[in-house]
């Protein structure tokens, strides 16, 4: 019978969430149980109970105008059947892009801290007798080997959800325990996500307290001082990590909820669906995909170009505002 269920929730994934879609599902599962119980008590086996009722109820479209929602569907292009996600397959899913998430953030790290050994080299020759050409060498050699072994992580990631490529083409929802599971390792995983997206942040805009501290204490030597720029840099990878590692994994999560579009029968499955904010202009919705990640890069970019680190944090606040106000002004907000 759960594999009845299962059927019946694939079946009306992709329909709208009216009253008159949730009454015909209701009274659709009541005649898809009563036969099943028919169909036992004449002896029938358990699979061939379901393939018999799956094979009576099983197309929505000739039920639909006995149901009532012939107006719900589109008469000249059946509706689709959505797949069943398995929560195997869930699983799977959610800890390879945690693999994805880690391989995303060092490939970032590397490219950020690359420069860290040329910066070193330099501070010691302004001010030391080291000279060496040995050490200029190694410093090159640092920058490139990092990026080249960034490149390589960015790759890797590039191919580690190919598994899954046929998620974004083809029609797929998760029955109500593969929702549930979901949903519990999403909300097992908020603290960190929060503590990791604030401690990364945080270290982003801290990074030139060391520069300034070093500054304030005046040494006699400006070696340290010629290295503050090494601490700015090393610190803001260690943010940037933080970010993109606790985003990248988040958003395995979401993806997989939204498998149940909202707005559809589907989406009930899942409680973090309950209100979402939806924008009708494509074009807003993909600039809004990438809003905050795009505002961590001019942060970044201004700050390294300017150096003015006491300035550059007023993007912040800023971006908060912008983004509250798109959300307001030109969002839809739904509550299933």
């Amino acid at each position: 019978m759960e594999t009845i269920r299962n059927y019946l929730e694939s079946m009306f994934s992709r329909l709208p969430n009216t009253p008159e879609v949730q009454k015909a599902k209701y009274e659709l599962a009541q005649m898809m149980e009563d036969k099943y119980t028919e169909l036992k008590k004449e002896g029938k086996s358990d699979n061939e109970a379901i393939g018999i009722v799956i094979s009576e109820f099983g197309n929505l479209d000739e039920l639909a105008e006995s149901l009532g929602i012939r107006s719900y569907m589109n008469p000249g292009n059946p509706t689709p059947t959505a797949k069943v996600f398995p929560m195997n397959e869930a699983s799977e899913y959610l800890k390879k892009n945690a693999q994805r998430a880690y391989q995303m953030a060092l490939a970032v790290l590397l490219c950020i801290i690359s420069p860290v050994g040329t910066i070193f080299t330099s501070a010691l020759e302004d001010n030391t007798a080291f000279h060496s050409e040995f050490a200029d060498a190694l410093s090159i050699l640092f920058l490139f080997v990092c990026i080249a072994a960034a490149v390589g992580l960015f790759i890797a990631a590039s191919f580690t959800l190919g598994k899954w490529e046929y998620l974004k083409t083809e029609p797929y929802c998760t029955d109500f325990a593969t929702s549930k599971y979901i949903h519990e390792q999403k909300e097992s995983y908020r603290t960190t996500h929060s503590l990791l997206l604030t401690v990364g942040i945080m270290l982003c805009i801290l990074s030139a307290v060391p520069s300034a501290v070093i500054d304030c204490l005046n040494f006699s030597s400006d070696f340290l001082e010629d290295l503050s720029g090494a601490f700015v840099v090393i610190f803001v990878a260690i943010g940037v990590f933080m970010i993109v590692l606790t985003c990248t994994k988040n958003g395995g999560f979401d993806h997989l909820l939204k498998l149940n579009q909202h707005g559809t029968v589907g989406a009930n499955f899942v409680p973090s669906q309950q209100e979402t904010t939806h924008y009708e202009n494509k074009t807003i919705a993909a600039i809004m995909s990438v809003f905050w990640p795009t505002v961590t890069c001019l942060y970044l970019i201004w700050s390294f170009l300017s150096f003015d680190w006491y300035i550059t944090w007023i993007i912040w606040p800023i971006a908060g505002i912008i983004n509250a106000l798109v959300k307001n002004i030109l969002g839809n907000h739904h509550e299933s």
